[in-house]
């Protein structure tokens, strides 16, 4: 039987236009996410995200550089969208993430650049930081499915986001990809200014663990639903990379997670001294030995 994304069903039965509803209040006073700064959103682009009601987009297209099980052999197909809920001193993207590289765009135009890139084969639609635009892409979402859009949806963020907002979210995205970046609460505060990260994005992780469950692959290897975590391996941290595994087995030992290697300097990362150098091959293997310790089965290193 061919897989039907689940965001169909609630268009069908009236569910996605009432989550739309329920999220558009929220942007009143926003607390759609952790950091909760409670502006509205309607007035301009406030907030730690510096966003308004509009979609603002950085660049949307075929990416061939994600996971194997999202590129398949067409490619995810990756919208970047403009600034973020995180303030990552070392960020990669920061031109786009905090630097608000991107143009607003109308929902209807956000919809069509869903619909070019189903069109062009990619096996699902990857929001990139879609956190802080979660009204943005539901309402082009309607619009995309009156057009046809039959493919799974990608959440990928950076981990830190409310269990009430993904509840309003279930359903809505067929896997979701988060980073889980600290295990110390010092690190999120002073690396991505934000608190309480590492409890926030356990109880986040295990809300959208609950939603989706383990990554599953069709018969070509392509993922059509579940959960892909994401940890970047950062210099002098490896404690803490051991940390986030052992809470990635407690959620299952079939969990994917992609530990990923190529950190390097960028954007303030000066501005604190452990960051100043890529990390070693030895700090590298010495977590993927650990992944490999505690059980995690689908520990990936693309």
């Amino acid at each position: 039987m061919q897989f039907e994304p689940s965001y169909i069903k609630l268009y069908k039965t009236g569910e996605l236009e009432k989550r739309i509803k329920n999220i558009a209040e929220i942007y009143k006073l926003c607390t759609l996410c952790p950091q909760a700064c409670e502006v509205d959103r309607y007035e301009g682009h406030g907030g730690k995200c510096k966003s308004s009601i509009m979609p603002t987009v950085s660049s949307a297209s075929p990416h061939y550089g994600e996971e194997p099980p999202l590129v398949g052999y067409y490619g995810s197909g990756t919208i970047f969208f403009t600034n973020c809920n995180l303030h990552c001193i070392y960020c990669q993207n920061f031109d786009i993430s905090q630097m608000s590289e991107g143009s607003e765009i109308s929902y209807e135009q956000l919809a069509e650049l869903i619909i070019a890139l189903r069109n062009k084969g990619c096996h699902n639609i990857n929001f990139v930081t879609p956190t802080h635009m979660l009204y943005q892409i539901l309402r082009a979402l309607e619009i995309a499915i009156e057009k046809g859009l039959n493919i799974p949806l990608v959440y990928n963020c950076g981990g830190y986001e409310s269990v009430d907002t993904l509840k309003l979210l279930d359903g809505v995205f067929d896997i979701y990809m988060p980073d889980f970046k600290y295990y110390n609460e010092e690190s999120g505060a002073a690396l991505s200014d934000a608190k309480s990260y590492p409890q926030t994005a356990q109880m986040a992780i295990s809300e959208m663990y609950r939603q989706v469950g383990d990554l599953k692959l069709n018969n070509s290897g392509i993922a059509y639903r579940g959960l892909l975590i994401r940890h970047l391996v950062l210099p002098e941290h490896t404690d803490e990379s051991k940390k986030i595994l052992e809470f990635i087995a407690t959620l299952s030992r079939n969990t994917y997670v992609n530990i990923m290697d190529q950190y390097r300097p960028a954007y303030r990362a000066y501005e604190n001294s452990s960051l100043t150098r890529r990390i070693t091959s030895e700090e590298y293997q010495e977590v993927l030995d650990y992944a490999k310790k505690i059980g995690l089965e689908r520990a990936d290193n693309h």
